[in-house]
């Protein structure tokens, strides 16, 4: 009979899991987490459906969000394969509660939202989808003020042109 080969990890993957999941188990059941803590921001459907970035801003109730050096975007300047791009937005700004990531010419200008509960660092980190070169941007609500950030990206094709 052949026998799965596992890999090294499986065990220590399997350890990581059942510490992890015991942490946020006696975390939820001593009532120091609700589940809306640790998921990304409700489901806005029309912002995310927002094909502009003035629709996404106008769904969000944002009006004109103003330019902010307290933002920054941590991304590569030119991705090989614009199918996961890592995006990390962090704010300086005082009482940061939400932040979403913005790909102005994705079909859909949304990528990503977060609710960032009170007293946490606002950072956030994941992967978007750019279909071609683009600008990305960084949407904030701080101290109930819309705040923005920009950064291009240049997306190669085949990883052989810019």
């Amino acid at each position: 009979m052949k026998q799965a080969i596992k890999s090294k990890d499986d065990g220590q993957q399997r350890r990581d899991f059942l510490r992890i999941s015991t942490v946020f188990g006696l975390a939820f059941a001593a009532g120091m987490l609700k589940p809306s803590d640790v998921f990304a921001a409700e489901w806005d459907s029309k912002a995310f459906e927002a094909k502009s970035l003035q629709d996404v801003f106008a769904a969000m109730g944002a009006g004109s969000p103003v330019i902010s050096a307290d933002i920054t975007i941590t991304a590569p300047d030119i991705a090989e394969n614009g199918a996961v791009v890592p995006v990390s937005v962090s704010s300086k700004s005082a009482n940061t509660e939400y932040i979403a990531i913005l790909i102005e010419k994705n079909p859909n200008a949304m990528s990503a939202a977060f609710n960032i509960p009170e007293g946490t660092e606002a950072s956030v980190s994941t992967r978007v989808k750019i279909g071609e070169t683009s600008n990305v941007h960084a949407l904030v609500k701080a101290d109930g003020k819309w705040l923005v950030a920009s950064k291009e990206i240049k997306v190669t094709l085949g990883g052989c042109g810019g």
